[in-house]
This record gives C-alpha cells, structure tokens and sequence, in this order.
C-alpha cells in the first residue's frame, strides 16, 4: 500500500516539473515570438544608459562648481600673501584700505573658506535634493549663519517634473514596463479561448498565473541585471569597486519589481478583460508612485506648518534696526563679559567691526527660540512622514535610493548644520585678533580654519525585507482569493 502511494506522490511530482518544464519553455518562445525580450532589452539598455549618463554629467557639473571655488580661493590667497608680505615690508600697496589682510576682519569677508559637499561615489543614481541646493557655501565673519540660506535659483519646469536619473527610470518607469509586460497573463488566455484547455489541465490557476508571472520576473530581473551591469561598465563606472552599493542597488530594485508582480498577480486573478486590467494596473500606479508622495507632503504641510522664514528675517532686521542704537552699551557689557579680549585695552579704540561683532552675538542670541521653533517644526514634519511613508513603495524606494546616492533631505540638512558649526569657528578665529587689535600676519595663515564635510550613514537596511514582505502578502492575498474562485467561475465571468 505505501509503494502504491509514494509511486502516486512520485507521478504527481513527474507531473508537476514536466508541466513546470512545459510552461517555462512555452513561455520563452512565446515572449521571444512576440519580440518581448528583444524590446525589454533595447529600451531598459536605452533608459539606463541615458539616465545613468544624464546623472554622471550632473555630477560632473557639481564637481567642476565646487572646483571653481577652490581655485578662486587659492588665487584669493596667493594674492592675500603677496599683500601681506608687501606691507611687512614696509611697501605702499594700491588697494582700499579696509580690503588689506593685516585686518583681521578683511581676512575674514573677503577671503572665505570653501565649505562644499562633496558629491558621494553613487550620486548619479538619484539627483534627489541636489536641485534644490547648492554644494558650496562661503562663510564669512560679517555673516548670519542661522539665517544662512543654502538653497540657490532652479527651473521650475526641472522642478516640475524632475530629473531624469536612474531613480526616476526605476521608480517612475519600471512599473509602468511592468504593467505592459503583465496585465493580460489569464485574460488573453480567457480571450483566446485557451482557457478551457488550460482548466482541463490537473494545475491550479493561481498556481499557472504564478508560474508565468515567475518566468516573467525572472526574465525580467536578469535583463535588468545584465543591462545595469552594461551600462556601468561602459559608462566607466566599476561596479565591483562600490560592490555593497551595487549589489543594494540590484536588491533595492528586484524588490520593488516584485511589489509591482505581486500587484499584476492580484489584477490578473480578478479574470477581468485585457483593458480592465490595464486600467486597474494603471489606476494603481498613480495612486502609488504619484497620489500617495503628494498626500504624504500636502498633509505633512498641513499637519506641520513651517515657521514664516519672512517673518524671521523682518525680525532679525527688526531687532538689527534696534540694537544699532545701544551698541556702545552692547560693547561694554561683551567685554565685561569677555575680559579675555580686553587685555590690550580695546576700549580705548572702537570700531565699526568691535560694536559690529557684539551685536552680532547679541542678535542670534534673541532670534534662537524662532530658529530653534523652525528647525524643531522640521523634524517633526519629517518625522511624521517617516512614520507614514510605508503606505507607498515608491516612496521608500525613493528615499533608499537619495540616501544611496547622498542627496537626501538628511544628507543636506548634516551638512548644513556642519556649515554653520564652521561659520561659526570661521568668526571665532578672528574674534581675538579683532579684539586685542592684533595684525593678521603671513604666519597666521596656515591657522586659518578648514572645512571638511562628514557624511553620515543611514540605516535603510529594512527597505528590502520590508519590500519582500509586502509582496509576499500579496501573493497570499491572490492565493486565498483564488482557492475561493472555481474554475467554472473563471470560463464564464467577463
């Protein structure tokens, strides 16, 4: 009785691989009749090379900027020396007085350091933020750096509708080759009038849709691996040298492809028409990929509103107007404060910069409650997205691939507190040279503070799980569905 029955198991699993056999060769000669692969593989090559090397040129702009600055800066400073040494000598000099660099305080306005964000070796992968900001800034000790502003003139139609990098063709794109390559896997089937052969056949329907929908996503993922291998290889890119990015790259995008499988596994099981479906499929990919980004922002605006940064600037002027006419008294009570900048008597000498640099510090005391306000109403808008942003995969994805690339909201927001930390170490060097009415001098030089951008890592390990997770309970969801569905009911409904 048992070889009876491990020969029934043993033939049914015959049959099973022989019909698994069956459809994985039936299916590529199918997609390979109708020139599926063929098309796949020429506009996924086409849309990432583009993008890929629409990225690398923005990148390159952002390097050549950030280059400028650099070289304007050392040529700043050669001709800073040549007058220095020309004074030291006892030389006359043909430049406006308040412009020589033995002020401390022409140093420290009209010979800036560069504090830039140095693009990250995967920048071209998402532009992210990187429109919205600029990469460079130049602090200087006459500066307001709570109120510095990092945001520089854009196109609104780029802004509109975005740039077109590998994170748009993955997100925006992909699903939407998906939808094509998916919608009509039962209904074509119902409308040819092959579906009565295939209810004859001892295989579940959902179990045959998933198999095609399987072949599908494996011919799929390995055009989408040999194309993106391709085009960095080409591109001059070496993804075995960024091998951890490259490999969370591949997952981050298998995993979302699989989400949009899962979806067209769904739709196709409902047995609507062909044109149904793809409406549905399409339905589908607005709601996620367009509504959900911008009901996320909309009801963070609300939920969250933004201090007035106009408001704060009519303050700042406000309170500027004010303490101009006490900055005597303001003086007085620094140094009585400062006694360590008072040692050469500097209250028998004061000048616009001593009264100037008091109320300064005055004034970001008084305005640091409203910027505080401002940045703690940030993050808890942003916080409250993150809690919301697994509605939508587009939108993890989205993030995943700015943080991969570094062009993040967290990336530009690290390194702007890091520009103010450093605009205000650039206004404190020279504060005792202002002081104690001491000469920059060509030694002093080499003490001049340098910025140096840290980047920080994100955790964004959980996208994939997460991603994989979604789209297997999906795939549950289609299976529980269908095991109530007979298949007489699929040959007759329309």
């Amino acid at each position: 009785m048992d070889s009876i029955l491990f020969r029934v198991i043993d033939t049914v699993h015959q049959n099973h691989l022989t019909m698994f056999s069956y459809n994985f060769k039936y299916e590529l000669k199918l997609l390979l009749r109708s020139r599926w692969i063929q098309l796949l593989s020429i506009i996924l090559l086409l849309l990432f090379g583009f993008s890929t090397f629409n990225g690398l040129q923005k990148v390159e702009k952002r390097k050549k900027d950030i280059r400028a600055a650099y070289v304007e800066v050392q040529e700043n400073d050669e001709k800073m020396l040549k007058l220095l040494d020309s004074v030291e000598r006892g030389m006359e000099v043909s430049v406006p007085r308040w412009t020589i660099p033995t002020s401390p305080m022409a140093v420290g306005n009209y010979h800036p350091r560069v504090a830039a964000m140095e693009p990250q070796p995967m920048a071209f992968i998402a532009t992210g933020q990187a429109d919205l900001f600029t990469h460079y800034v130049k602090p200087k000790v006459s500066g307001n750096d709570f109120a510095m502003n990092f945001a520089e003139m854009t196109s609104p139609v780029q802004l509109l509708f975005g740039s077109f990098d590998l994170a748009f063709v993955i997100i925006y794109l992909l699903p939407l080759l998906i939808i094509a390559f998916s919608y009509d896997i039962l209904s074509a089937e119902r409308e040819s009038g092959s579906l009565r052969l295939l209810a004859a056949q001892p295989i579940k329907i959902h179990t045959w849709v998933l198999q095609k929908l399987g072949f599908r996503f494996f011919w799929l993922t390995l055009l989408v691996v040999c194309s993106l291998t391709l085009v960095f290889l080409v591109t001059g890119l070496n993804p075995l040298g960024q091998l951890g990015v490259f490999f969370s790259l591949l997952l981050l995008t298998l995993g979302y492809m699989l989400f949009w499988f899962s979806l067209a596994f769904l739709v196709n099981l409902g047995v609507g028409n062909s044109a149904r479906n793809a409406v549905m499929l399409l339905g589908l990919w607005v709601a996620f990929v367009l509504l959900a980004p911008s009901l996320l922002n909309q009801m963070g605006n609300t939920l969250y509103p933004m201090p007035s940064r106009t408001l704060m600037i009519n303050e700042m002027r406000n309170l500027k107007a004010e303490v101009t006419e006490r900055q005597d008294e303001i003086l007085d009570n620094f140094l009585r404060d400062h006694p360590e900048y008072a040692i050469n008597d500097t209250t028998q000498f004061r000048g616009f910069y001593h009264r100037y640099m008091a109320s300064q510090r005055l004034i970001k005391e008084e305005l640091s409650p409203i910027v505080d306000a401002y940045e703690a109403q940030l993050k808890e808008r942003q916080d409250w997205v993150d809690q919301f942003k697994w509605i939508s995969p587009a939108v993890i994805v989205q993030e995943s691939l700015n943080q991969m690339a570094g062009t993040s909201t967290q990336d530009y927001e690290n390194f702007r507190k890091q520009v103010v930390r450093f605009a205000v170490g650039w206004r404190e060097h020279f504060m005792p040279f202002l002081y104690n009415n001491k000469n920059f001098t060509q030694e002093d030089y080499p003490q001049l503070p340098k910025f140096q951008y840290e980047t920080k890592a994100y955790a964004s390990f959980a996208t994939v799980p997460i991603l994989f997770l979604i789209s297997v309970g999906l795939f549950t969801i289609g299976f529980l569905f269908s095991g109530k569905t007979k298949k007489g009911e699929l040959l007759t409904s329309s």
